[in-house]
C-alpha cells in the first residue's frame, strides 16, 4: 500500500515521504495513529506542509545543536573505574556514566540516549565517543577510561608482565632469525661449517 507521512517514523520515512509499505503495517500501525494517510490530493498538500514546518524546526535545533558540539570539538573526559586482576573493569562504563561525566566536567547536559555506545566499556584506554545531538549534527568526544588509585598496582603488574612477555617473544624472534641465518650460510657455504683454524702457536 502507497501512503504519506504526516509524521517522521524512525527507520521508514520522514515528514512528507510517500512510500510503497506493508498492507498490515499500514492498517494497524499508521494509519489509527495518524502518521500516514493515502496519498490523495490533500493529503499531499498537508504533508509537504507538514514538512516545511518541520524543515525550519530541524534547521532551529541544528543551529542551537552546532553551538553546543563547537564546544565539545577535541574534548575528552576521563572515568576512574575499578580494574579486576585479569585488566578488565568491575563493571563497566555506560552511555549514562559518559553523560554524568560530560555534564559535571564542562557544564554541558546530555541526553543519555544520545551518546551513542554500541555496547558498555569494559577495558581501560582511549575510544572515540559520538554525541548525537540532532539528526544532522553530531560530535566526537574521547572518552578515557583509567584505572582507580586501588587499581593502579594492579594495572602497573599487569604493564610490567605484558612488557616482560614482549621482551622474551623478542628474544626468541631474534634467536630464530640468527638461527636460520646461520643455517641459510652453511646451506650456502659448506666452508663457513668448517671448525676455524686454530691460531699459530708462538715459536
Amino acid at each position: 500500500m502507497k501512503v504519506v507521512f504526516f509524521e517522521d517514523v524512525e527507520g521508514t520515512a520522514q515528514v512528507g515521504d510517500v512510500k510503497e509499505v506493508k498492507n498490515g503495517f499500514a492498517r494497524n500501525f499508521l494509519l489509527p495513529r495518524n502518521l500516514a494517510g493515502a496519498p490523495t490530493r490533500d493529503n499531499l498538500q498537508h504533508a509537504q506542509a507538514l514538512a516545511q514546518k518541520e524543515v525550519r524546526r530541524q534547521e532551529k535545533l541544528d543551529t542551537e545543536a552546532r553551538k553546543t558540539t563547537d564546544r565539545l570539538v577535541g574534548y575528552t573526559i576521563t572515568i576512574e573505574a575499578r580494574v579486576g586482576e585479569s585488566g578488565r573493569l568491575f563493571g563497566s562504563v555506560t552511555n549514562r556514566d559518559i553523560a554524568e561525566k560530560l555534564h559535571s566536567a564542562s557544564g554541558i547536559e546530555v541526553d543519555p540516549h544520545i551518546v551513542l555506545l554500541p555496547e558498555p566499556i569494559r577495558e581501560l584506554g582511549n575510544r572515540p565517543v559520538t554525541i548525537k545531538f540532532t539528526r544532522n549534527v553530531s560530535v566526537d568526544v574521547n572518552v578515557d577510561v583509567v584505572p582507580d588509585e586501588e587499581s593502579k598496582p594492579i594495572v602497573a603488574k599487569l604493564i610490567a608482565e605484558a612488557e616482560a612477555q614482549a621482551a622474551l617473544a623478542r628474544k626468541a624472534e631474534e634467536a630464530a632469525a640468527y638461527a636460520a641465518a646461520q643455517a641459510a650460510a652453511k646451506a650456502g657455504h659448506p666452508e663457513a661449517a668448517e671448525t676455524e683454524e686454530e691460531e699459530p702457536q708462538a715459536e
